[in-house]
């Protein structure tokens, strides 16, 4: 796809530019590499490919059905997709060749529903696994207590990569400091540690618009940021 585009977008530009410039700030005080995310639920397809125009290299879905029909509009040379929201093992079948990752793993039967259409694939599908580490009733995810035991049920599954993890913590008052996120990295570390057979622990996933700079001195080196790029969802 070309790069002509109807409507001013120079704003997502200048978006794209303040958010690096932050990333590369929080990541340089850490010596880090950080990727960007660009999460991009309810964001159109000509809006995105305007952003990977802009050397946007990897966006973030939530929802199956907006990806399937945003997928052939999008311009995919050199872009990486991921999958970052709750994913119900019925659909898999739908995005398992469309996606490079799928983050927001939260179960053992999803996790052998990926190996399963990966296999049919001839393909190993990279994933993370999600922690609900704020133990909330109204998320989905792992208990932080049960990581190591989830992992363990994993490894025999020849059709995954296990990369890492990936959190939604809970939001937290200003000027506190994120205990959240200071707990996702110290599982991270201890996991890592364990060297469990299978097994990557390469990206720790956390951080969205409004604390994605904290997030990177804690460690996060996936960040998902979506208003702060493409401004206020729709």
């Amino acid at each position: 796809m070309g790069g002509n585009f109807d409507y001013n977008f120079d704003y997502i530009e200048q978006n794209l530019e303040e958010v690096r410039k932050k990333i590369n700030a929080a990541a340089g005080e850490k010596g880090a590499e950080v990727r960007l995310l660009a999460a991009t639920k309810t964001v159109g397809a000509e809006k995105i490919n305007f952003a990977v125009s802009k050397g946007l290299d990897l966006i973030g879905e939530n929802r199956v059905n907006e990806l399937l029909e945003k997928y052939d509009k999008l311009n995919k040379d050199g872009l990486q997709i991921h999958f970052i929201g709750n994913l119900q093992t019925n659909k898999v079948k739908y995005i398992i060749d469309k996606v490079d990752m799928i983050q927001s793993v939260n179960s053992i039967r999803l996790a052998e529903e990926i190996d399963k259409r990966a296999s049919q694939h001839g393909i190993k599908k990279d994933i993370l696994i999600e922690l609900n580490i704020g133990e909330e009733g109204s998320k989905i995810g792992i208990k932080p207590e049960d990581t190591t035991e989830f992992m363990e049920a994993l490894k025999n599954l020849k059709n995954i990569n296990i990369m890492g993890l990936m959190s939604i913590p809970p939001p937290l008052k200003n000027g506190e400091p994120n205990k959240y996120f200071g707990r996702m990295r110290e599982i991270f570390i201890d996991t890592a540690s364990k060297k469990i057979d299978n097994i990557n622990m390469r990206f720790l996933s956390m951080g969205m618009s409004g604390d994605y700079e904290e997030a990177i001195k804690y460690g996060a080196n996936i960040v998902r940021v979506g208003q702060a790029v493409f401004g206020e969802r729709i």
